[in-house]
């Protein structure tokens, strides 16, 4: 069952506290924030075609980040080609992104965030392609333009997010309904055509 909890188990939170030299509470905190804003921004770009076959065509290259149960060693995680995910995700607004993240209450402020996205971009890419494709290559309905599976899949793991409360939550609802406000309005489409 794909859920916002599965998700959030695969993420090694006690190596990120002591990679990023955070508690783990605050460490917990920062990616309960981030990973429904990284999942909002990526719906929106998989609501595009463009955006959707470039995202597709980015899972191939993930899927063997998280295998078998438990959390990701994040040794494996390469946060080089996470920073070039939270680019195309994001685009020109994601000093605006992390500043909004990073302003929430326990969430470590901007550098925190700043060095969170990439090491969760390509665990949340890993995951998405475990889900998607259990390891195959894509089926053809899920790269239809609307997104396909690959939409409903961070629709539900969106829908499942809004537990996980704070600024994140409250963004990633926001972009999963595509609400045009502030960050739903910057972040439609950036990915298509960037990677």
């Amino acid at each position: 069952m794909t859920s916002f909890d599965d998700l959030l188990s695969q993420v090694p939170i006690a190596q990120i506290a002591d990679q990023l030299g955070v508690d783990q509470a605050t460490a917990t905190t920062a990616v309960q924030a981030a990973l429904p804003t990284l999942l909002g921004g990526l719906q929106v770009n998989a609501a595009e075609p463009q955006g959707a076959a470039s995202l597709l065509g980015a899972l191939d290259d993930h899927g063997g980040l998280v295998e078998g149960e438990g959390a990701v060693d994040l040794g494996q995680v390469d946060v080089g080609d996470g920073e070039k995910i939270v680019d195309n995700v994001f685009g020109d607004e994601k000093n605006t992104v992390i500043s909004a993240l990073g302003a929430g209450g326990g969430a470590g402020g901007n550098d925190l965030i700043a060095k969170l996205l990439p090491i969760l971009a390509p665990i949340v890419l890993a995951y998405l392609a475990k889900q998607l494709t259990g390891g195959a290559a894509p089926a053809p309905q899920q790269t239809q333009s609307s997104g396909g599976g690959l939409g409903d899949l961070l629709g539900g793991l969106l829908g499942g997010s809004s537990n996980s409360g704070g600024l994140g939550g409250v963004i990633g609802e926001a972009l999963s309904k595509n609400a045009g406000g502030a960050l739903g309005s910057v972040l439609g489409g950036l990915l298509g055509g960037k990677r």
